[in-house]
């Protein structure tokens, strides 16, 4: 990997949130990069997703790790459509993406945990979260009836609820960690300008329009609640073993670039490698061969 790239993978990283401040990281930056012009921008691209697609093969084959992509961001911000290019040469077969939306009455009746936990990734595989139990202390904690609407008893719904959850939060997440699941989460921190251009965009475009939904609306109204709630939720689960990314998301096509470097480099880290055949195996390979030589169809 190029130091370049790895660079870029580590300049977005938060694994101390103590004093994080969600100001200080602008959506509009594009690092070393100009425009999506720059020649090394799209070679930078294409190599990390190159690189994701030849470890990804290694992973599936060593069924020893899996990997767990998370992806959190306001509306408009754009994961699907980074999801789409940034693993664009994985084998389907390696991969489940989750999207979650709001819960069922299924899932209201069970902890906040559970939907997103039977969606674990089996090892050899990736897994993506489309959002994820971050909802939980995110557009939860904007929208208290939500937090109502989970029929916790009263005695414990009191005011060190969020930092309960972000406790239980960090807690799973070591202990996936020490069961072999590697987790990336990302915060694709878009802009309020850029994602009334967005809006703007789904509005005049035909094709976009399926895309806009009017309560996208209400919940841009409660921009400020919602920075809040991100910040206090980075700086509270973000720890070595399960960083935060957070990632300009103004310009898609650096947002891409970041997240599938991040992925590329994360995933090179593991030292993953085709698993070695025992002396046993190695020889039912060469018996195997001396057969098909043998065979005259």
């Amino acid at each position: 990997m190029g130091g370049k790239l790895l660079d870029l993978a580590r300049a977005y990283r938060v694994a101390k949130g103590g004093g994080f401040r969600l100001d200080r990281h602008d959506p509009a930056d594009t690092g070393p990069f100009d425009s999506d012009d720059d020649g090394l921008a799209q070679s930078m691209l294409s190599r990390s997703i190159a690189v994701i697609a030849d470890l990804q093969e290694k992973l599936y084959a060593q069924n020893l790790w899996s990997v767990l992509l998370i992806f959190q961001a306001m509306d408009a911000a754009g994961k699907d459509s980074t999801i789409k290019q940034v693993m664009s040469g994985i084998n389907p077969q390696g991969c489940q993406v989750f999207s979650f939306k709001a819960p069922s009455e299924e899932e209201l009746d069970h902890d906040f945990l559970w939907r997103t936990m039977r969606c674990l990734p089996e090892r050899g595989r990736i897994g993506i979260f489309n959002r994820s139990y971050y909802e939980e202390t995110l557009i939860v904690r904007v929208h208290p009836e939500i937090l109502a609407r989970q029929r916790l008893p009263d005695e414990l719904v009191g005011k060190r609820i969020w930092n309960e959850r972000f406790e239980d939060i960090v807690a799973f997440e070591r202990y996936l960690t020490r069961n072999g699941v590697k987790i990336i989460k990302f915060f694709l921190n878009v802009s309020k300008g850029e994602q009334k251009r967005r809006f703007l965009a789904r509005l005049d475009e035909p094709s976009k329009n399926w895309k806009f939904a009017f309560g996208d609306l209400k919940e841009r109204a409660r921009w400020g609640e919602y920075m809040s709630a991100y910040e206090a939720t980075i700086r509270h689960t973000a720890t070595q073993c399960a960083p935060w990314h957070v990632v300009p998301a103004d310009n898609k096509w650096y947002t891409r670039l970041v997240v599938a470097s991040v992925i590329a480099d994360t995933m090179n880290d593991m030292k993953l490698q085709f698993p070695r055949l025992t002396d046993e195996q190695r020889e039912q390979l060469t018996l195997a061969r001396t057969d098909l030589s043998k065979d005259k169809r």
